[in-house]
């Protein structure tokens, strides 16, 4: 089994706004694009025309609609991947030692060329951001595009995860969380940042900032209400000389 480091010397991570988030799964494409070309072997994809597709992606969103007991329903896009968990299930449950979190950033890794792919890692994330890619046979998993963050031959706008740098909603934010005077520390406590499923006790590194609340919510709201009042006091022009003229008859 792999230990897990006492301590990291930053907690690099991901701040994901829920409010922001469009769902319209362009990080998906990026980071299937960029782990196509990058780190490890590509990530493969079974049928892809055919009539039962599946592949291996890092990153998913989901949609969910959520009905408030009162006011309108609202579209919640929920983008998951792996969490690079301080308290890290995968690792410590990985027999060969495939799996490991690095001390310089927090970052949870799997060496593939140590993978035996028998899954045990999968089954102890309780999130599902683990993957078995089924032409490599090997798990894979989230690196928060470890071989382009630290990249110097990228421009500096670049070193950062191809979903952070791609997102035309800028949901995404990228930094070291264990630092309280950074961008991502900052957004977590201005918005009440969240762990998701604190009850596991992994103590997850990326946070999520949950949607707020739209106009209306709670409150009696005719949706109608504005293209149901008038548009003047009186008939104007035409349809005032209309009106007016039938009034006498």
């Amino acid at each position: 089994m792999t230990a897990l480091p006492d301590r990291t010397e930053r907690r690099l991570g991901l701040v994901i706004d829920l409010d922001t988030c469009v769902g319209c799964h362009a990080c998906v494409v990026a980071c299937k694009g960029w782990n196509d070309q990058g780190y490890g072997a590509p990530l493969s994809d079974q049928d892809p025309q055919g009539g039962a597709p599946q592949g291996t992606f890092l990153n998913r969103v989901h949609s969910y609609e959520v009905v408030p007991e009162r006011g309108p329903a609202q579209h919640v896009h929920f983008p998951k991947s792996c969490l690079h968990c301080e308290d890290a299930p995968c690792v410590t449950v990985c027999p060969t030692g495939a799996s490991y979190k690095r001390v310089e950033d927090g970052i949870v890794l799997v060496e593939e060329d140590a993978c035996i792919g028998c899954g045990l890692c999968a089954w102890a994330c309780p999130y599902g951001a683990r993957e078995l890619d089924l032409a490599a046979g090997v798990m894979k998993k989230c690196t928060l595009c470890v071989d382009r963050i630290y990249n110097e031959a990228l421009p500096e706008e670049d070193r950062v995860p191809a979903c952070v740098r791609t997102c035309p909603a800028e949901a995404r934010h990228f930094g070291d969380l264990s630092d309280p005077e950074s961008e991502v520390s900052q957004l977590v406590a201005a918005r009440g940042g969240i762990d998701l499923m604190p009850e596991q006790g992994t103590r997850p590194v990326n946070k999520y900032l949950p949607p707020r609340a739209r106009d209306g919510w709670g409150e009696e709201t005719d949706v109608l209400a504005p293209f149901l009042a008038p548009v003047a006091e009186e008939p104007q022009g035409f349809l005032g000389w209309l009106d007016r003229t039938l009034g006498r008859l």
